[in-house]
């Protein structure tokens, strides 16, 4: 009897993850954060080395940022669901530019439409064209393709799809980061 009741107890709990909408997430994002972190994939040092084209901040290597907690983002004006992400970004970015460096590579993009899409809309996130090549480690396949990365260069996120980066679940995973 007590057997039958806990699997009808595990029944409904799998059941209630599958037909919740945002529970499967949320329950991810609350388990998942140690686990990924230990998991996590690195990033070799010379994985770090692509050439930087500073648009709204000086030119710089990629390499610079190691040994930092790092949001690095790919994204391009031609882009719908990366436009529709960047006022997110934005936001994250006036609130963690302190505890974060924030690096956005502009891709398949030409420099003027770079400029001008951040100058219309007030962005003030540090934005790069690659000039040399980029590890296939990181290259993305899709648009926008986010990764957080940690001090040791561990990938505790990828995220290669349009994300509110200022969602209370995104939040809440940062900040036990940036602690």
């Amino acid at each position: 009897m007590k057997r039958n009741i806990i699997y009808v107890v595990v029944l409904a709990i799998v059941a209630a993850v599958f037909l919740i909408p945002g529970l499967k997430d949320t329950l991810k994002e609350q388990f998942l954060p140690v686990a990924t972190i230990e998991n996590a994939v690195h990033i070799a040092p010379e994985d770090y080395d692509v050439d930087l084209k500073g648009i709204n901040v000086p030119s710089t290597n990629l390499k610079n940022f190691k040994d930092k907690i790092v949001f690095l983002n790919f994204w391009g004006t031609w882009c719908p669901p990366c436009i529709k992400e960047w006022p997110s970004i934005q936001n994250l970015y006036d609130s963690k530019k302190d505890k974060i460096d924030f690096v956005l590579i502009a891709m398949k993009d030409e420099e003027e439409k770079v400029r001008n899409f951040l100058k219309e809309n007030n962005y003030n996130v540090p934005v790069y064209i690659a000039q040399s090549p980029i590890s296939e480690k990181i290259l993305p396949k899709a648009f926008p393709t986010t990764f957080l990365l940690d001090k040791e260069g561990r990938i505790l996120l990828k995220e290669d799809a349009y994300k509110d980066w200022n969602s209370e679940s995104s939040l809440q995973f940062i900040n036990t980061i940036v602690k």
